[in-house]
């Protein structure tokens, strides 16, 4: 099926889990498609794996499962597509399409998923320009907005217990997420009386000005991050290193020379405990101890990313986890 693509992709199978990780691990994988049911991890956890560990692969899950609930479980992972299978030719073509669209995009490619990447703003435009009457429900991770739209106009928006311009700025002020066109339930009330051109103006300005100020408090947040892994240093007798990883990329590092390598390699033990913890039901993965001869290691998992303390070979390693711990408690109050 998708060999036929005009992008002629190299296709690998898996029939499970974690078959599917290990050829992730070997080959130059743009584009990963699953399915939610699946042995021995469900399509869930091999996802949540996948983007832990791959950040630069694109996900579709392609299923048979058709709930809102697992929808937005899946979307709320950060995957690109989620698509019902095909009942039909003409089902199938649209997502032939949808997935050879993902395999000519570069990794850093960011917007909003509904059949392809596309910015809010241009998805927005497009349902103005088109005299579009419906809503517009884009989800942010665990949040969601609504724009209402009425033979091409912006009638109201509504997130976070806001409504009208300040929920439509809200909205229009996500980088990324997905989106779906709904059709009108109800009548809706006009709180919008803007043109949109004018509304995307104000909300473009409004997101120059954040940006603005978003630069200055990164690179104060970057100093005080610092800051405090060195006073965590100073406040632990034994500590050589320590390292945090978050999903979104953020390093923050004191006494690592190489802290990206040092990250791929912390990501991938941490994935491969985790594939281990569902292969023996182990349950979830709550830390890593590593002792040796010229280091001891503690490594908490975190939600997206990890924790890392290195600690002085002379530092029991019984000792190591209950230290790690009060390491991570501090860090995060």
């Amino acid at each position: 099926m998708f060999e036929a693509l005009p992008n002629a992709p190299v296709v690998y199978t898996a029939t499970n889990g974690p078959q599917a990780i290990k050829i992730l691990e070997v080959e130059p994988i743009k584009v990963f498609v699953c399915d939610l049911m699946l042995p021995r991890m469900d399509g869930l956890q091999v996802l949540s794996v996948v983007k832990h560990r791959f950040p630069h692969v694109r996900t579709v899950v392609l299923t048979s499962v058709v709930d809102e609930e697992i929808r937005s479980r899946v979307y709320s992972l950060g995957v690109d597509l989620f698509w019902q299978k095909p009942s039909n030719e003409e089902e199938l073509r649209m997502f032939l399409e949808c997935v050879s669209s993902l395999l000519d995009q570069s990794v850093e490619t960011s917007g909003f998923r509904g059949v392809q990447n596309k910015s809010l703003v241009d998805i927005i435009q497009l349902e103005c320009l088109t005299q579009t009457t419906g809503i517009l429900k884009v989800t942010n991770g665990p949040l969601e907005g609504k724009i209402w739209f009425q033979q091409g106009e912006i009638i109201d928006a509504e997130t976070e217990g806001m409504f009208g311009e300040e929920a439509f700025k809200r909205i229009i002020s996500w980088k990324e997420g997905a989106f779906e066109i709904l059709p009108v339930d109800e009548a809706r009330p006009r709180r919008i009386r803007k043109a949109f051109n004018a509304l995307l103006l104000e909300a473009a300005q409004a997101l120059d000005e954040k940006n603005q100020v978003a630069s200055a408090e990164v690179a104060e947040a970057k100093q005080t991050a610092r800051n405090k892994l060195l006073e965590l240093i100073g406040d632990f007798n034994g500590i050589e290193f320590v390292l945090v990883q978050r999903g979104n990329g953020v390093v923050e590092a004191v006494g690592v020379d190489n802290p990206q390598r040092f990250v791929g390699w912390v990501n991938q033990v941490v994935t491969e405990f985790q594939v281990l913890g569902v292969q023996i039901q182990a349950g979830p993965l709550r830390e890593i101890v590593g002792v040796g001869p010229q280091r001891n290691l503690g490594v908490i998992p975190l939600e997206s990313g990890a924790i890392c303390v290195g600690w002085h070979f002379n530092v029991p390693g019984e000792e190591v986890r209950e230290l790690s711990r009060k390491v991570f408690a501090r860090w995060e109050s």
